[in-house]
Formats: structure tokens, sequence, C-alpha cells
């Protein structure tokens, strides 16, 4: 033990996703647990920056797109939004979450939260920077839960350019609606930005370094939900951004394509390329593995270390709020058992949605990457050309897509564009999980009408 410090059964190292299920669940057993966060406060970067406040924006925009699509039963006048309240709405989302989290904090005993920035001495002890002085903790046990950060590439004028914790954190710093603004980066946190105010009637021209905008994702999928986003977007595709700079009204963008130089002007421009694990210092000094991913884990999320874990956005693995939480909960439960990896997570079956409007999800495999693997598969379709929740919305692009082992017809993944995607993958996703085929989904009654009962019917497609 390092002369000078306190002891504790359990040490976070963020207090996200990845850090607070577990410390809940450790504290309650009995264990005596710290949660260490820079921002002094629960649920890390997804109700800071992430997802929380960026679909509270994106919840407002689908209502205004739904109530366009009724226009022609008599509302008068152009619809449009007060982005001050928007953001309002925002604010007041977060702050309520944040007043709930504290309650549930003051009333765990064995938990406490300190605010400060923490760093490995070595395997057990961590030294915590806060603004009355260091502080150093002998831990029995250690969770590296300290998320992601943006990522801003050494671009001329990166600074110029506004990032997702810009438009998302508490008191952000755009609160008015741009006329134009230039989005570089064509992964999901540009495309969704781009949907919601697209939809608010910004301008926007979203700039691609590759040949294709999300990445890494099915292209199937991809090309069904394209065309049904806003034409207020306009994409450039192998876009190589050179420079940003500041003109007397907004924002000068250069770009390389095919070899020629080109500018862009606009209010704006968001720089979402993407996001990076946030590593503790110290952690490559003790030993630990880090990978190109982010720290190095199997699904018992231990280290080479058996009393040190990692989960959730700092392994890599799934950058997901919902899947930090499960993997938070198996780091718990292998403390409980003694570090022994009694439980595990899984990280192939946990739902991905694309929160533009509308949106897309997927889970498991696709057919081409169930191809890869030498896994012949048998494909589940159902149209929303043909389903009456879409119709009576009005909303009848995309559709839902279902892959089964060609042998067993073992549900081996989907994916759904289109309306209800975010939470109709849930559904898709406990089918996975559990091992359900097409014949399964195709017996299970599903609710009319509800777009739902399109999974049954991309079952039945089958037989």
């Amino acid at each position: 033990m390092t002369l000078g410090s306190e002891s504790v059964d359990v040490l976070t190292i963020g207090a996200g996703g990845g850090a607070y299920p577990a410390a809940f669940r450790l504290a309650r057993a009995g264990l005596s647990v710290v949660m260490v966060d820079p921002k002094g406060v629960m649920s890390g970067n997804c109700l800071y920056e992430g997802c929380v406040p960026s679909k509270a924006i994106r919840e407002t925009a689908e209502i205004l797109e739904t109530q366009r699509r009724f226009a022609h039963f008599g509302l008068t006048g152009s619809l449009q939004v007060d982005y001050g309240q928007v953001v309002a709405h925002k604010d007041a989302i977060q702050s309520r979450r944040y007043a709930q989290h504290a309650q549930e904090l003051a009333n765990t005993p064995n938990l406490q939260l300190i605010q400060g920035t923490a760093r490995f001495l070595d395997p057990h002890t961590v030294a915590i920077d806060t603004e009355t002085g260091q502080r150093n903790f002998h831990c029995a046990h250690i969770i590296i839960a300290s998320g992601a950060d943006v990522f801003v590439p050494p671009i001329p004028g990166a600074e110029l350019c506004l990032t997702s914790h810009d438009l998302y954190k508490p008191e952000p710093v755009l609160r008015t609606l741009p006329k134009r603004m230039l989005i570089i980066g064509g992964g999901y946190i540009g495309l969704e930005t781009a949907s919601f105010f697209a939809a608010f009637g910004t301008q926007i021209t979203l700039l691609q370094k590759g040949p294709q905008l999300l990445t890494g994702m099915d292209r199937e999928m991809v090309e069904m939900l394209l065309p049904l986003l806003s034409p207020n977007i306009h994409f450039i595709l192998n876009a190589e951004v050179e420079r940003v700079e500041a003109t007397a009204t907004g924002r000068r963008l250069f770009y390389q394509q095919a070899g020629t130089t080109q500018q862009l002007e606009a209010d704006v421009v968001l720089m979402a390329v993407g996001r990076r694990p946030a590593i503790p210092a110290g952690t490559a000094d003790i030993g630990i593995e880090i990978g190109k991913r982010g720290i190095v884990v199997g699904p018992s999320l231990q280290t080479r270390y058996p009393h040190i874990y990692a989960a959730g956005d700092v392994n890599g693995q799934v950058p997901l709020f919902h899947a930090a939480v499960r993997q938070s909960l198996v780091a718990a439960h292998n403390i409980l058992g003694g570090d022994q990896p009694l439980d595990y997570a899984d990280f192939q079956s946990v739902p991905t949605t694309i929160f533009t409007l509308p949106g897309a999800a997927y889970i498991g495999l696709s057919a081409s990457q169930a191809a890869q693997q030498g896994l012949a598969v048998r494909t589940g379709s159902y149209d929303f050309q043909e389903d009456s929740r879409a119709q009576i919305l009005e909303a009848m692009g995309g559709g839902i897509r279902l892959f089964f082992a060609k042998e067993s017809l073992r549900l081996v993944g989907g994916w759904v564009v289109g309306i209800d995607a975010g939470s109709l993958i849930g559904e898709i996703g406990l089918a996975l999980s559990k091992g359900l085929t097409a014949y399964d989904l195709a017996q299970f009654a599903d609710q009319h009408p509800m777009s739902a009962e399109g999974i049954g019917k991309a079952a039945r497609s089958l037989f």
C-alpha cells in the first residue's frame, strides 16, 4: 500500500455507463466504492454531450417533420422552430436527469463520487488530482470506464470548427439556427446532426473522406437509407479537407477532390470525424495493453490484471452507452465472484441505431458479413410500403431485412431502415440473443397496426 493512501474495495475511473451500474451493484452488496470523474456528475458523455441531449433535439425535429407531412390537412404558413427553445428543452432534460442521478447517489450507502482526474501509480494504486490536491487510493479492484473523447484531426483551422461537444453539452455554444452548415465526416454523428438541422431548415453540405457514408455498415442498408433523408443535405464524397478559415460572416472550407482544390462557405463548420478512447494516464506504464480500438480486454472485461477491468467506450469493442451498461454489470459480477470470469459480455449481439430522420438500425451479421465468414444465409424481407402504420403516418420508405442461417433458420442478424427502426431493432436483438429461428418469429402474433408486425412478416416471407 502506498504511504498515506486511502483504502477502497472498488474504484471506477469514470462515472458513466461503464462505471455506475457496477458501482451501485457493488455498493449494495456491501463493498466500499469510489467513482472518479472530471465532471463530478454521473452518466458520463451520454448525458453530457451524447445520446440524451442529441436525441432531445432529434425528437423535436421528427415532430416537425411529421407535422410537415400532414400539412395538407389545412395547416397554414411555413412550419418553423425556435432553435433557442429547442436548446432550452434539451438543457432542461439534462438538468432533470442530473438531479435524478444525484438523488440516487445520495440514497446509496458505501458509494461516493469524487470530482477529479485519475491516474495509475501502480496496479493497485490510483492518484486522484482534485481542486484541493492529490488523493491516493489503494484499490482491491479497479474498473476503467473513462469513455471516449471527440477526435479532432490536425487540420489547419480545426479550432474554428464546432464539435458535438459544442452542440450538445449543457449551455451549448450554438444557440441560434445557422442558415448554412458544413459537416466534416459522414459517420453516424455527422449524418445524424445533418438530419436534425436539415429538418429545422439549415442548408447542409456534408463532406466524407471516402466513397461511402456510414463506413463499415452494410452497404445495402445505407443505400436504402440515403434517398429517404432530407433534400436539404448535399453530400460530397471522396473529399479531403485541407483547411478551414474564418471570414467576416462565418467560415470558409477548402477541400480537395479528384486532384482539384475547391472551397465552400457557411455560417458554421462541424467537425464530426469520430471519437477515441480516453485512456487514463499511467495505464500503459503499468503494462496494460492498449490496441487500436482501446484497452484490450476479452468478454470478461479483464485486463492483464484480473482485478482491473475496462468497460465501455474505453475498450472500443462496442462504443455505445447500452453496451457499456451491460459491460459494467459483467465487471461487477466478476468482481463479486472473486475476479473469476463468471459473466461475459456479448460484443456481437448489441443493437446499433443511426438516429437520422428516418433512422436505421442493425444487429448481428448482415448477409455480406455472413458470406465473409462462410455462413450461408436466407433473407427474410418486409417493405414498409405495405405497412399499415407507415401508411397512417405517411412514412412508407424503408423496410426490414432478417438474416437466417440457411440450414437451421436461426436468426444471425438483421437491420431496419425507416419508421420505428430504433425500437424494432430491440425486438430483433432479443430474438438474436436467445437463438430464435424464423419459425419462432413467424409464430409470434405481434400487434396490429404497429410496425413490429413486419418482423413476423419478414420471417414468414421464407415459407
